[in-house]
């Protein structure tokens, strides 16, 4: 393989010799997820233990497309801005019916915003990005590789976990343990807990080439190419010229043979023309939309594919686990640290299990619009591929994946001026915006902020003031046709509610009610 893998130290835990201390936070899983979990509880100051039974980064590329979110939350976590120089950048994306195309969409067609719509890098780079952050906090991040977690009991107020070493196995106790371990979860398993939703008799296979071409960072899908007759592909450009081609198979496929160099370099011939190439990675996989009904099970929470797992057309699961943990970290760490009651957590369930119904919901009309059943959904597939090549109103039809973009929660109770912009409405993400000093979502950081734009803040407990002129896209995006307003946003960058005008004891109760999960 192109990448150059390394193996981090094991070394043995204290728990082989003596009984360890309770622990704050335990986290199951090093991969993308868990290591984004320790890393945002450490910036709030809590210590976690994280334990994975491997000791080296994902193998092969996996999860490569992060989204404009994804990347906002990790550069909050110190790792943005190297993800975006090393990746490849794109927001177009180009589908195609045979050799015509006939759908073009682009993911961030507005300017000012600090990160782009999405950056192609592989899942080991961000793992071992994700590493050197955490190796940064010594003192509040335990970094444990080669702890296989075997067994989990759960208690009224704390976890216990047995875990498995080279040096035999040791008892951990936590307060809580963030299970982060992946759609095959051993954790979920262990709790007796399994997944609700479909799974689709459909497989496909990936493969990572390295090649020197002048093929675009844009994204390419075709339907019924002439390449590949009759089924789906996909071509995404990678760091280190490295491309990800996805191609469908078909149900009846055999994984194994599949995965055979001998079988897939002729198929990877077909779709590069002639060009030279060298397979770095090969995988089949199978598509599903399922979760866990419930992702906060007593003092075991679920995160990433742990808790929820969709199509990969779409990039919803990668960035959706990210999103687990931007959502998640601040109200555990509130928790820990008795700022807040244990039904904070409660929203964490209620809204990712919005989030991954959403993400759900995508995922399965693209998995059935590529791969319909005979009948009418064939029919409509075939008949809007048809009308797309000749009219412009169907081309939105055509279905080759929804691109990743954050939910909007549903946050009833929140105080809210409808004069405002949607965009910046109770639930949703603060839109970002080019500022003098840099750019909105990075001064906003992780803290709950009152943030004033035409008018000066009240002072208020428990949020950091932020006065700012309403000029360009801080106005559009924040004031439309008001003169000035007043937006309490959460620690995960979510607006908590907003005001034209109000007092600092409104402001408040909204800061109150944030800490109840309201």
């Amino acid at each position: 393989m192109s990448y150059a893998y390394q193996e981090y130290d094991y070394v043995p835990p204290p728990g082989l010799t003596a009984a360890e201390p309770r622990h704050k936070i335990a986290i199951v899983g090093a991969g993308p997820i868990g290591l984004a979990m320790a890393i945002d509880l450490a910036i709030h100051g809590v210590p976690s233990v994280v334990l994975d039974d491997n000791n080296v980064v994902s193998v092969g590329s996996r999860a490569i497309c992060w989204s404009k979110r994804t990347l906002e939350i990790l550069d909050r976590l110190g790792i943005g801005k190297r993800m975006v120089e090393k990746g490849v950048t794109w927001k177009v994306g180009r589908t195609h019916h045979g050799e015509r195309e006939v759908f073009t969409f682009d993911l961030l067609p507005d300017q000012g915003h600090t990160m782009p719509a999405f950056v192609n890098l592989q899942q080991y780079y961000v793992e071992e990005y994700l590493i050197d952050r955490a190796q940064e906090f010594p003192d509040l991040i335990d970094l444990r590789f080669k702890n296989h977690v075997i067994a989990v009991r759960s208690a009224p107020d704390h976890v216990t976990a047995s875990i498995e070493t080279p040096d035999g196995t040791y008892q951990l106790e936590a307060d809580y343990l963030v299970a982060c371990d992946g759609a095959n979860s051993p954790v979920r398993a262990m709790l007796g807990l399994d997944f609700a939703g479909e799974l689709f008799e459909e497989r496909f296979l990936i493969a990572d080439i390295a090649m020197e071409a002048d093929f675009s960072s844009e994204r390419r899908f075709w339907f019924e190419p002439t390449f590949h007759p009759g089924q789906s592909a996909l071509l995404h450009k990678q760091a280190d010229n490295i491309y990800r081609i996805d191609l469908q198979l078909g149900w009846d496929a055999d994984p194994e043979e599949e995965r055979k160099p001998e079988n897939v370099i002729p198929r990877i011939e077909k779709v590069v023309e002639g060009r030279p190439f060298e397979l770095d990675w090969v995988s089949v996989y199978t598509f599903q939309c399922r979760r866990l009904e419930r992702f906060v099970h007593d003092r075991v929470i679920f995160a990433g594919d742990s808790a929820h797992v969709v199509s990969p057309f779409g990039a919803r699961g990668g960035n959706g686990g990210i999103q687990d943990v931007d959502n998640l970290g601040w109200k555990l760490a509130a928790v820990i640290a008795g700022k807040a009651d244990e039904a904070l957590l409660e929203s964490y369930d209620r809204e990712r299990v919005h989030g991954a119904d959403e993400n759900i919901v995508n995922s399965a009309r693209t998995t059935r619009f590529m791969s319909p059943d005979d009948g009418v959904e064939r029919l409509f597939r075939d008949e809007v591929l048809k009308l797309a090549r000749i009219a412009p109103f169907a081309r939105s039809w055509v279905n080759s994946g929804r691109l990743s973009v954050p939910c909007v929660y549903d946050l009833p109770d929140a105080p809210d001026d409808d004069r405002l912009p949607a965009i910046s409405r109770p639930g949703s993400v603060a839109p970002d915006a080019p500022m003098d000093a840099g750019w909105l979502i990075r001064q906003l950081g992780g803290d709950v902020v009152l943030l004033a734009i035409g008018c000066e803040p009240p002072t208020v407990d428990g949020a950091r003031p932020l006065a700012l002129a309403p000029d360009g896209f801080l106005a559009e995006r924040y004031l439309g046709d008001a003169g000035h307003a007043l937006y309490l946003i959460r620690p995960d960058q979510v607006v908590a509610a907003r005001w034209v005008d109000t007092d600092a004891a409104q402001i408040e109760t909204a800061v109150s009610q944030l800490w109840e999960g309201g």
